[in-house]
Formats: structure tokens, C-alpha cells, sequence
């Protein structure tokens, strides 16, 4: 891969790294949102995509002034993965919603997800200076509750038989995670300030 055709990083860890949107990835993020073996597990409706949506949703995420988008990459291979971002920024109360897609089925259950999840979330508190951050999962995505577990996420509740599918009700999973619960793994070493020279 040459070096005009490598992805743009902000934080990299162990596997994956996290760098801005593109709009040459329109049609993979087109792609992964047609799968509605993937869909399932977000909060969009399984449903046709056109690009037209697709660009719609891009130029509104890549202009939005209260969420932040990210790309997940495979860092050995470089290849996009998927996306996560925080939505609905409060900085008054110093909060937010996360959320995450590993598009690429080759790349789930490798452990992506929760340290992406990671990067995420340490961006969220060491960068961005939140206080707290939440989701909402479905109670038959497991995998999903352990991945965030992992990264320290705990349940804060549940809205009882809120999401149709497969033929019947499930509960949604509030889960959340505060600043004091989480250590940096990246960006407090690569923010600290630099020490004073004698």
C-alpha cells in the first residue's frame, strides 16, 4: 500500500485504529449497511440502502458539529472494518451515546469490536474530557454485551420487550461507563503535556 493510499489514523491500538470517514468508502459502508444479517444488531430497521441515503447520512456525519465518526481499520491489513462514533455530544453535562459497527464479517470475533470500543471510549474521556458515555444494545446480542463488558461498560437498565424480531419481543440494554472506571490506553500518553526543560 502505497503512502498516499494508507489510511488516515488518529488512534491506533494492538489490532485495529480509528481515523476520520471517507468518501471513497461510500460503497463498503453502503455494502455493510445492506447486510441485514448486520443490521439486525443496530438500531436502523433492516432495509434497502441506496447510495443516495448512503450519501446523505455521509455528508451530514462528516459536517456534524455534536457527534464525532470514525473508521475502523485492521491495522495489519489496513482495510476499513467498520465504523463507531459518539452522537448526541452534551458538553454541558459532559456526555454521550456510542455506538459501533464491524461491517466485515471476516473481522468479527477477533476481539475488534471491544478495542475499538476502547479507543472510542478513551477518546471520548481523554480527548473530548466527557464524563460519561452510554448505549443501547438487544438483549439477543450477546456477543455485543460481552465486548462492552470488557471494555468495562456495566447494565443500568432496561426497556422491557421494546425491539420486534424474529417473531417476538426483546428487552433493549442500557449500558453505561464513567471516566473513573475506564484507563486511557492510548491518548494519555500521546496527549500528556510535554515536561518543562531545563
Amino acid at each position: 500500500m502505497s503512502e498516499i493510499d494508507a489510511p488516515i489514523v488518529n488512534i491506533a491500538g494492538e489490532h485495529v485504529a480509528l481515523g476520520p470517514l471517507r468518501r471513497e468508502h461510500l460503497p463498503l459502508y453502503l455494502r455493510w449497511l445492506n447486510d441485514f444479517a448486520t443490521t439486525r444488531m443496530l438500531e436502523v430497521q433492516p432495509r434497502p440502502m441506496t447510495l443516495e441515503q448512503e450519501a446523505a447520512w455521509y455528508d451530514a456525519a462528516a459536517t456534524s458539529e455534536s457527534d464525532y465518526h470514525f473508521t475502523i481499520y485492521e491495522r495489519a491489513t489496513g482495510r476499513p472494518i467498520g465504523n463507531c462514533g459518539l452522537h448526541r455530544v452534551d458538553p454541558r453535562n459532559r456526555r454521550a451515546e456510542v455506538g459501533i459497527l464491524i461491517g466485515e464479517p471476516s473481522a468479527r470475533g477477533k476481539g475488534y469490536g471491544a478495542e475499538a470500543m476502547r479507543l472510542l471510549v478513551d477518546f471520548a474521556f481523554t480527548a473530548l474530557g466527557l464524563h460519561s458515555v452510554m448505549l443501547w444494545t438487544y438483549e439477543y446480542n450477546i456477543p455485543a454485551q460481552r465486548a462492552y463488558a470488557k471494555v468495562g461498560f456495566r447494565e443500568m437498565g432496561r426497556r422491557r420487550e421494546a425491539r420486534w424480531y424474529n417473531g417476538r419481543f426483546w428487552d433493549e440494554i442500557a449500558m453505561d461507563l464513567l471516566a473513573s472506571e475506564f484507563e486511557s490506553p492510548v491518548l494519555q500518553a500521546l496527549l500528556a503535556p510535554e515536561p518543562p526543560r531545563s
